[in-house]
């Protein structure tokens, strides 16, 4: 294991570049922050490029450290490590790794799309629902937040190693899960959308969740099989995406 001193160390200097999305792209690789993270990138075999701790952190996370090799650790201070988080009060362990490879589940089966689902919030915790909610893929749209940012992955709580995420076109994707045989459901609020109770349970189908203020483009609407809303009977005009999608995938 090497120290490194001096915050102009090169690699500090690359990892920093990594909080933003144009060089996580240039260099294939994205940060991830804190213990479970970085444990569940072990677990599920992630290629590690770079681990970065601190002397406290060698000693709390040594069940992690010691499965990683030592050329690939590197030790620093708390202030530097400091400057490379995005957390306030950060758990001294972060680690440099390859965006994993796609599982290749050629079968679909509960499949959740994402259409410009902005904020990363909103996206890490659609995903983890997803998860939790047994569904075999998530697609993301154009305009959705990037999975690897920061605040996606700590909402994920490592949920993309258990499914498959792709970017990918929804006018596509739609058409060939019907194709399928697969139902798509999108969601709206108006007369002619379904109460979502009145659908009952589905094995396998596919669900568009939509942009936190526009809702689902009406391209996809006008695509889908039936389009869903949940009712409300207090006098919030509209429901948090996240919310009702965990709503829309534990229930149908």
């Amino acid at each position: 294991m090497e120290r490194i001193t001096s915050s102009k160390n090169q690699l500090l200097k690359d990892i920093k570049k990594l909080h933003l999305k144009k060089y996580r792209h240039q260099m294939n690789s994205y940060l991830l922050e804190g213990e479970h993270l970085v444990e569940e990138a072990l677990t599920y075999g992630v290629e590690m490029e770079w681990c970065l701790t601190t002397d406290e952190g060698l000693i709390n996370y040594s069940h992690l450290i010691e499965q990683i090799s030592s050329d690939k650790i590197r030790i620093v201070s708390e202030g530097i490590f400091q400057t490379l988080s995005t957390l306030p009060t950060p758990q001294p362990i972060l680690a440099v790794v390859k965006p994993q490879e796609k599982q290749q589940i050629i079968t679909y089966g509960k499949v959740l799309m994402l259409d410009c689902v902005q904020d990363p919030g909103n996206v890490g915790t659609l995903i983890r629902t997803a998860d939790a909610a047994g569904f075999s893929h998530v697609i993301l749209g154009e305009g959705t937040a990037d999975i690897y940012q920061s605040k996606v992955l700590r909402a994920m709580q490592g949920s993309q190693y258990h499914l498959e995420i792709i970017e990918a076109d929804l006018n596509e994707k739609i058409a060939e899960l019907q194709t399928l045989s697969l139902p798509v459901f999108g969601t709206e609020l108006n007369d002619v959308a379904v109460n979502y109770r009145e659908v009952g349970s589905v094995a396998k189908y596919g669900l568009i969740m939509g942009n936190e203020g526009q809702g689902t483009n009406p391209i996809y609407l006008q695509q889908t099989d039936k389009n869903l809303y949940i009712p409300m009977v207090g006098k919030a005009e509209s429901l948090n995406v996240a919310i009702a999608g965990g709503i829309l995938m534990f229930s149908l």
